[in-house]
Parts: C-alpha cells; structure tokens; sequence
C-alpha cells in the first residue's frame, strides 16, 4: 500500500505543542480582558442552517461560505442545507433573536471560535481562523457610550498582550453615506461599490488610482470632481480636534452626514474621558468596512508598522442586523480580534516567543526501585496544585535534564537512594542553571519559590 504524504489543508495553522500554548495564553488574555469589562461567554454551532446564515448576507459572502453537505440533501439531490459560519456576528443576531425572551439587555458577549470562510490562502489570512468577538446588544436602543468602550478594551488587551505600538482607528459610516448623498449618488448599490473601493485604498497604494477606479468604474460612476473631493475628504489627518473641525467646514448639509459628524464627536469626546491616549487612537475617514450590516461607528486596529498585514481587529455598530430575524430593534456594536492572524504576525515580527511546557516540574527516575516514591511526590505536587509529569524511563539523568528542557518544562526534581534515605529532595532550576536540596516535606514550598536572585 502507497504512503500518503502527510500534509496540512491550505490555509490553516497548525502549531507545535510549544507555539499552541503560547497562542493558547494569548487566547487566554484576551478572554480575561473581555472579563474585566463585564462581558459573559456564549458558544454557538460550527455550521448553521444555510439559509439562516446566509438571509442577510449572500453575493459575495456566498461565493466564500463551506457548506456542509448533509445525508439528506445528498439523498435529494438538493443544496446543501448546513453552512460552516463565515463570522460570529452572523450567528449572534441568530442567538440573540431566538434567546431574546431569556437574555437581560443590553445583552454583553464575548465569544472565541473557529469561522471559516473560502478565501485564497496567503500569508496571514486562513480558511480556518480563530475570532475573539464582543458585542454589546440592546433592546430598540444603544447609548454611544458603548461605542467608545469597544477601543477601551482594546487598549487594555493589545497592551497586555505586549505586542508594541499600535493604532485604533474609526470612522463613522454615516459620514461617508451622507457625503455620497449630497453627490448625488442615491443609489445603494452605487454606495456599497463606492465603499468598497475606498477599502482598497491602502492595497492600491495610490490615490489616483483610487480616483480612476471611482470614475471608470460601472458601479460607481463618480465624476472626477466628485472623487477628488471624495479622496480629500478621507484624506485627512491630524489630531481629533482638527479632522472634526474639518468636518465641521464641509459644506454639506445632508442630515445623514450632520448626524454622522455629531455621533463621531460623541465618541471621540468618550474616548477622551475613558482615557486613552491619541498616540494609540485616530480618526480615519477612509475606514467604510466592507460588510454591509455596519450603520455607524467602525473600528480597525493596525500594529505599527505592521500595516502591510491588515487589521488585526476590526468591527462596527449595526443598528438592524437581526432584522431579518425578529421584528424587536435589537441594535448593537462589537469588535473582533482575528487570533490567527495577529498571533501569526506576532510570530513574523519576533515579538511572540514560544510558550513554557504547561508542565511545570519533572519528576526525575534514577532508580525504578524508587517508582513508588517517584509516584507519590508527583502526586503531592499535583495536589498542591504543580503540574507535573515523571520520567518513566530509567535513562541517563542528562538525557532527562536535555528532555525537560527542549519540552520547556523549567522544573526538575531528583531523588535517588541517598535522596531517599535521607528525606530530601534535590530540586534543578534548569533555565537558571541552580539547584537546591530540600526537606521532602519542604518541596512544594521551595519550588513555588523559585531560583534565587543573582
């Protein structure tokens, strides 16, 4: 029988047991981060009912969407009814229009799964990627405040997590919808293309091509007077203060943008008094987010000079996502980490090391005469709450040092027959290069301790 060559699906990330638990303590920060500012988890399915997930978005979200081809519609010979989720946000408006009954508003998630959307494989973007979303979700209101709370807890995860400088940016898209307005581009389907190409400013890199794809283009159609005064607009740049002032100058008088400008100060005025720090935020009027739910405030989060990689942490507020479910106004704003991609880029970048063994100690076999004893300290370390592992092969004690140290278990302790008789136990700091012998009794205490100073 042929050996088949072992070999991963495109697209995904496949760890090695020490990167999994470095990605697995980032998971980990950020699911503690989204605890401190009150937010509870949920879990919802892998796939969901094809046409359920797919009533609000379909196009082009359809052409990326996994379906699962269940026994019946094989049978029949029908479309696949089951679709792997492409997002969590999707499948939230799902939950929370069929929970409604049996949640307290505003409803605070957090919720950290696997999506899986059909894209071309390239560096830094998967076919299977973990999203750490939060969402707040309110009953036929949502205070702006919680707009601005959505950077806030992205400025304690993003520095906790010590991945160096960064920048949130936002944008409201009412901005963008009224100054399209006042254009005369009245048509929807005109301001979704128009939206779109603005996305792709910063792939194309040159803003008159921006300005030719926006007047050539069979779906925007702009003239270039308009495009050009499109492209200034979202051009600017400076300080908060001056962006809304700019604003503010514009003679344009639609109330969508008016109303735009006024919610967009709001929140910058609430992202002052939560206190963050302009050098981590700014207000980017070129940001229009692709997905078409989003009504208001939109967030991307981008590593400082790191750009090249794309958002890392992106989202919005939508104010009718789960219409097409429930007839409650059920509005809402949230953001999402891409996990996968922010760790891959951490990675890139060298700013991730790989993580220590959750394997705390080794316990160490000089003797198998000595296996009960060398099972009854493990046990006694487990028990005051040490993770630990015993070497059962009775090799040579610098092949079992060499072992704990490429596992990255930092811990090892040795007793043999002097150990034994005497009642202590020799206790090795491998990574400090030390090792002190203790009082059988004393173990435990003395490696919660740790190696010395100096």
């Amino acid at each position: 029988m042929a050996v088949i060559t072992p070999r991963t699906p495109p697209g995904t990330m496949e760890l090695l047991p020490r990167q999994q638990i470095a990605f697995q303590r980032m998971l980990d920060t950020i699911r503690r981060g989204y605890e401190r500012f009150g937010f509870v988890p949920i879990e919802t399915p892998a796939f969901e009912l094809a046409d359920v997930l797919l009533s609000k978005s379909g196009g082009e979200t359809e052409k990326q969407v996994y379906f699962v081809q269940s026994t019946g519609a094989l049978a029949n010979d029908k479309r696949p009814d089951l679709a792997l989720r492409f997002d969590l946000t999707v499948p939230l408006a799902r939950y929370v229009s069929e929970h409604q009954n049996d949640l307290v508003f505003p409803f605070r998630r957090y919720q950290m799964q696997r999506v899986y959307r059909g894209e071309r494989a390239q560096k830094g973007r998967y076919r299977e990627f973990y999203q750490c979303d939060i969402d707040v979700i309110g009953r036929d209101g949502l205070p702006l405040l919680y707009d601005a709370e959505m950077p806030a807890v992205i400025d304690t995860i993003f520095s906790e997590l010590g991945v160096g400088g960064f920048k949130i940016e936002l944008n409201n898209r009412k901005i963008l919808l009224g100054f399209l307005m006042s254009l005369g581009v009245d048509s929807p389907e005109r301001r979704a293309a128009v939206m779109r190409e603005l996305d792709k400013r910063d792939k194309l890199g040159d803003d008159e091509k921006v300005v030719a794809n926006l007047v050539g283009g069979d779906d925007t159609q702009l003239s270039v007077t308009d495009a050009r005064a499109l492209l200034t607009l979202v051009s600017a740049t400076g300080s908060s203060a001056a962006v809304l002032a700019l604003l503010d100058a514009q003679p344009v008088e639609e109330p969508t943008f008016r109303q735009g400008v006024a919610e967009l100060r709001e929140v910058a005025a609430a992202l002052h008094a939560f206190g963050i720090p302009e050098e981590r935020w700014r207000l980017n009027l070129a940001i229009a987010r692709g997905l078409d739910y989003y009504t208001g405030t939109v967030y991307e989060t981008f590593l400082d000079g790191r750009r090249e990689y794309g958002s890392v942490c992106s989202g919005g507020r939508y104010d009718d996502l789960a219409s097409q479910y429930t007839t409650s106004r059920l509005p809402g704003v949230g953001i999402s980490i891409g996990a996968t991609r922010l760790f891959y880029v951490l990675q890139q970048t060298g700013l991730v090391a790989e993580g220590a063994s959750t394997v705390e100690v080794l316990v160490t076999q000089l003797d198998a005469a000595l296996m009960p004893a060398y099972l009854a300290l493990a046990a006694e370390l487990r028990g005051a709450g040490i993770n630990t592992e015993i070497h059962a092969d009775a090799a040579k004690l610098g092949k079992q040092f060499k072992y704990a140290d490429k596992a990255g278990i930092g811990v090892a302790v040795v007793v043999g027959p002097d150990e034994q008789a005497a009642g202590v136990v020799t206790v090795k700091f491998l990574t400090a290069g030390q090792q002190v012998q203790v009082p059988r009794a004393e173990v435990a205490a003395a490696i919660r301790r740790g190696p010395t100073a100096g």
